[in-house]
Protein backbone atom coordinates (compact mmCIF):
# COMPACT_ATOMS: atom_id res chain seq x y z
CA UNK A 1 0.00 0.00 0.00
CA UNK A 2 2.86 2.45 0.60
CA UNK A 3 4.37 1.89 -2.90
CA UNK A 4 1.20 2.66 -4.16
CA UNK A 5 0.93 5.61 -2.20
CA UNK A 6 4.98 6.66 -3.11
CA UNK A 7 3.55 6.20 -6.42
CA UNK A 8 0.44 8.55 -6.07
CA UNK A 9 2.16 11.33 -4.86
CA UNK A 10 5.01 11.99 -7.50
CA UNK A 11 2.19 11.60 -9.72
CA UNK A 12 0.57 14.54 -8.21
CA UNK A 13 4.11 16.40 -7.94
CA UNK A 14 4.70 15.79 -11.56
CA UNK A 15 1.04 16.79 -12.39
CA UNK A 16 1.30 20.04 -10.32
CA UNK A 17 4.60 21.16 -11.78
CA UNK A 18 3.63 20.39 -15.32
CA UNK A 19 0.38 21.55 -15.18
CA UNK A 20 0.81 24.25 -13.35
CA UNK A 21 3.64 25.32 -15.31
CA UNK A 22 1.56 24.93 -18.40
CA UNK A 23 -1.40 26.01 -17.64
CA UNK A 24 -1.26 28.88 -14.45
CA UNK A 25 1.71 30.00 -14.18
CA UNK A 26 2.34 30.82 -17.77
CA UNK A 27 -1.09 32.90 -17.80
CA UNK A 28 -0.15 34.28 -14.36
CA UNK A 29 3.19 35.75 -16.01
CA UNK A 30 0.91 37.58 -18.35
CA UNK A 31 -0.54 39.56 -16.10
CA UNK A 32 1.28 42.96 -14.49
CA UNK A 33 2.78 41.51 -11.30
CA UNK A 34 3.93 44.06 -8.21
CA UNK A 35 7.71 44.35 -8.91
CA UNK A 36 9.45 42.77 -5.29
CA UNK A 37 13.09 43.88 -4.58
CA UNK A 38 13.68 45.50 -7.57
CA UNK A 39 11.73 43.95 -10.58
CA UNK A 40 9.43 41.72 -11.79
CA UNK A 41 11.63 39.01 -12.69
CA UNK A 42 12.14 38.37 -9.03
CA UNK A 43 8.17 38.11 -8.28
CA UNK A 44 8.61 35.63 -10.89
CA UNK A 45 11.15 33.43 -10.04
CA UNK A 46 9.79 33.47 -6.84
CA UNK A 47 6.56 32.48 -7.49
CA UNK A 48 7.99 29.83 -9.91
CA UNK A 49 10.25 28.32 -6.99
CA UNK A 50 7.78 28.25 -4.69
CA UNK A 51 5.34 26.45 -7.19
CA UNK A 52 7.84 23.71 -8.06
CA UNK A 53 9.08 23.40 -4.08
CA UNK A 54 6.09 21.73 -3.82
CA UNK A 55 7.35 18.72 -5.91
CA UNK A 56 10.22 18.51 -4.44
CA UNK A 57 8.79 18.12 -1.29
CA UNK A 58 6.79 15.48 -2.99
CA UNK A 59 9.21 13.30 -4.12
CA UNK A 60 10.47 13.58 -0.68
CA UNK A 61 7.38 12.33 1.02
CA UNK A 62 7.47 9.44 -1.73
CA UNK A 63 11.10 8.64 -0.38
CA UNK A 64 9.97 8.35 2.60
CA UNK A 65 7.21 6.35 1.95
CA UNK A 66 8.97 3.48 0.48
CA UNK A 67 11.61 3.29 3.76
CA UNK A 68 8.65 2.97 5.64
CA UNK A 69 7.59 -0.17 3.61
CA UNK A 70 10.83 -1.94 5.53
CA UNK A 71 12.10 -1.70 9.17
CA UNK A 72 12.45 1.98 9.73
CA UNK A 73 15.74 3.93 10.69
CA UNK A 74 15.41 6.87 11.79
CA UNK A 75 18.54 7.55 10.34
CA UNK A 76 18.08 7.14 7.35
CA UNK A 77 14.99 8.40 7.67
CA UNK A 78 16.54 11.96 8.47
CA UNK A 79 19.14 11.51 5.62
CA UNK A 80 15.84 11.65 3.30
CA UNK A 81 14.37 14.94 4.62
CA UNK A 82 18.19 16.53 4.84
CA UNK A 83 18.43 15.37 1.08
CA UNK A 84 14.95 16.60 0.72
CA UNK A 85 15.55 19.94 2.30
CA UNK A 86 19.26 20.43 0.48
CA UNK A 87 17.26 20.09 -3.08
CA UNK A 88 14.41 22.28 -2.18
CA UNK A 89 17.52 24.95 -1.18
CA UNK A 90 18.47 24.79 -4.77
CA UNK A 91 14.89 26.09 -6.38
CA UNK A 92 15.68 29.43 -4.56
CA UNK A 93 18.60 29.66 -5.17
CA UNK A 94 18.65 29.07 -8.98
CA UNK A 95 15.32 31.08 -9.58
CA UNK A 96 16.05 34.35 -7.65
CA UNK A 97 20.23 34.35 -8.16
CA UNK A 98 20.13 33.69 -4.03
CA UNK A 99 18.45 36.79 -3.20
CA UNK A 100 15.46 34.89 -2.01
CA UNK A 101 16.90 34.26 1.24
CA UNK A 102 14.75 30.78 1.99
CA UNK A 103 17.85 28.52 0.67
CA UNK A 104 19.92 29.52 3.53
CA UNK A 105 17.15 28.19 5.34
CA UNK A 106 16.79 24.93 3.71
CA UNK A 107 20.88 23.85 2.86
CA UNK A 108 21.10 25.08 6.85
CA UNK A 109 18.04 22.83 8.06
CA UNK A 110 19.24 19.97 5.32
CA UNK A 111 22.53 20.24 6.37
CA UNK A 112 22.03 19.83 9.89
CA UNK A 113 20.09 16.72 8.79
CA UNK A 114 22.68 14.74 6.99
CA UNK A 115 25.22 15.78 9.77
CA UNK A 116 22.60 14.04 12.32
CA UNK A 117 22.13 10.95 10.10
CA UNK A 118 25.80 10.37 8.62
CA UNK A 119 27.15 10.28 12.60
Amino acid sequence: MLYVAAALVVLIGLAHSILGERYILIRLFRRELPPLFGGVEFTRNTLRFAWHLTTVLAFGIAALLVQLTGPADAKALTLTLGITLLASGFLPLLFTRGRHLAWVVLFASGGLCVAWAIS
